[in-house]
């Protein structure tokens, strides 16, 4: 059992890692979604990435190139609060959102650049950000990719105000993103029984033999 201490050390690290190695437009994401782990989560993502035993420093590179929290959270290995899913993508509820009911649309695959993510991504998206704009009600509802831990995602962002991918993050309560899971999530499709009609059969004419004369 790793101590609270030594993981709060290790989760101190990696944002000062982020900090001094991550595009500014990616810092606040990347560094939301390491504060937003609990203990059980940190530790399946240190040691999925092999860094428990890198505790005084995380190369950049290291940092860059390991396995990504997305890919965790597609093999079920990191709780999510998924809404919809295709062939190709999952989409889930981001837990450290911009506003409220942000959706990250995730490649099933590790895609690593935008030009490769399949063409369903973009169809999933639109079809979380139409049901975003009915239940939800935001001004508009904007679409945009982004790449965190090398893994190329879409962000699905409504905008109340001025909201947009720059803007603070805060870190959702468990209660909310359940509700917010209910309102979104996809309703399983009831299968409608099939109503078996009865072929009527047609009574055979009664044919009377010519008489005989």
């Amino acid at each position: 059992m790793i101590p609270k201490k030594q993981l709060e050390e290790v989760k101190n690290q990696l944002i000062q890692q982020i900090e001094t190695t991550f595009p500014a437009d990616k810092k606040e994401f990347a560094k939301h979604e390491i504060m937003g782990m609990n203990d059980a989560q940190l530790i399946d993502f240190l040691q999925k990435n092999r860094l428990l035993k890198i505790p005084e420093e995380i190369p950049a590179q290291q940092m860059q190139t390991r396995e990504c929290v997305f890919c965790s959270i597609i093999r079920n290995e990191i709780d999510s609060y998924k809404i919809d899913e295709n062939k190709d993508n999952i989409a889930i509820l981001e837990i450290n959102p911009i506003s409220k009911g942000h959706v990250l649309i995730i490649p099933k695959e590790h895609i690593k650049t935008s030009g490769k993510l399949p063409q369903n991504s973009f169809s999933l998206a639109k079809k979380i950000a139409k049901k975003i704009k009915t239940k939800l009600k935001p001004k508009e509802v904007q679409i945009h990719s982004s790449n965190m831990f090398g893994h190329e995602i879409i962000n699905v962002l409504p905008v109340y105000k001025e909201e947009h991918l720059g803007s603070p993050r805060y870190q959702e309560k468990k209660e909310n993103l359940e509700k917010l899971k209910k309102k979104l999530e996809k309703k399983p499709s009831k299968k409608k029984k099939k109503v078996v009609k009865k072929k009527i059969q047609e009574k055979e004419k009664i044919r009377i033999p010519k008489r005989i004369p």
